[in-house]
């Protein structure tokens, strides 16, 4: 099984967190007729515009680099508030999603509410494919946002429990 580990996000993580970012952005900017410069120039303003929103308006964050038995696999960024676990941003590399890691880290996650006593919440896109990870995990809709969903795990019994 792999083993699992975070570490929190470097100055030197920059690459890292731009070629995350830019792996999920891949599939929408195939449907795009733009240059291979261009997409690039448009997922790098996308990812400063990104991280700087992050970084302005989450505070009380951990910023953290998910490593797959020692290497770098993805980012998981979560706000602890007093109300509530929010996960920021969950992604992994390509290599390494739909193998159980991306559950792994939630349930993690998960645990940390429920000793809290906290619900986790979340910001998904409507037509993300991860959002039938989070539904399957238990994951219940509290808002509809336009592009985004406010999604909530709760540990309570009509929350989710996995």
């Amino acid at each position: 099984m792999t083993v699992l580990s975070r570490r929190p996000v470097t100055g030197e993580d920059r690459p890292l967190l731009f070629e995350i970012y830019a792996s999920t952005r891949a599939e929408e900017l195939k449907l795009v007729p733009w240059t291979a410069e261009q997409k690039l120039a448009f997922v790098r303003q996308q990812f400063e515009a990104q991280d700087s929103y992050y970084r302005e308006h989450y505070r009380d964050t951990t910023w953290e680099v998910v490593l797959a038995d020692g290497v770098p696999a993805g980012r998981l960024y979560v706000a602890r508030w007093p109300e509530e676990i929010r996960v920021i941003d969950i992604a992994l590399l390509p290599a390494y999603r739909g193998r159980g890691l991306g559950t792994r880290l939630l349930t993690e996650v998960f645990d940390e509410a429920r000793s809290a006593g906290k619900p986790v919440r979340i910001h998904v896109e409507v037509m993300n494919p991860a959002r039938a990870l989070y539904e399957r995990l238990g994951f219940r809709q509290l808002a509809d946002q336009g592009v985004y969903l406010m999604m909530e795990w709760n540990a309570s019994p009509t929350g989710g429990a996995p």
